[in-house]
């Protein structure tokens, strides 16, 4: 695994993503979905594994679910997993962050 960092620190990633409020980050080719939510950062691939649309276009639930904005297929944030186990579930990426910035790896 490759440590890829996306912000200088913490706080930066933090003015960035807004709470609940999923945004695009592409690292080479791999589109990742990244997600603030209850102040933990979350990773899961960006394609739906449904019908492939975008889940940086989607929306975050009470539950810590991203929210599919076409046929409102749920994932869970932590785990990637389909929460009503009807499509494939989505493939995760760690983050971390120290005192050199803020990383996802891939």
């Amino acid at each position: 695994m490759e440590w890829i960092k996306v912000f200088n620190t913490t706080a930066e990633a933090g003015q960035r993503i807004l709470p609940d409020k999923p945004q695009l980050i592409v690292i080479g080719k791999t589109r990742i979905c990244l997600v603030r939510h209850k102040d933990s950062f979350f990773a899961v691939q960006d394609s739906c594994s449904h019908n492939g649309e975008s889940l940086s276009g989607g929306q975050v639930n009470y539950l810590g679910e991203i929210i599919c904005p076409w046929h409102n297929y749920r994932f869970e944030l932590r785990s990637g997993r389909a929460s009503d186990s009807s499509c494939p579930d989505l493939k995760t990426y760690p983050v971390k962050s120290d005192d050199s910035g803020f990383f996802i790896g891939i």
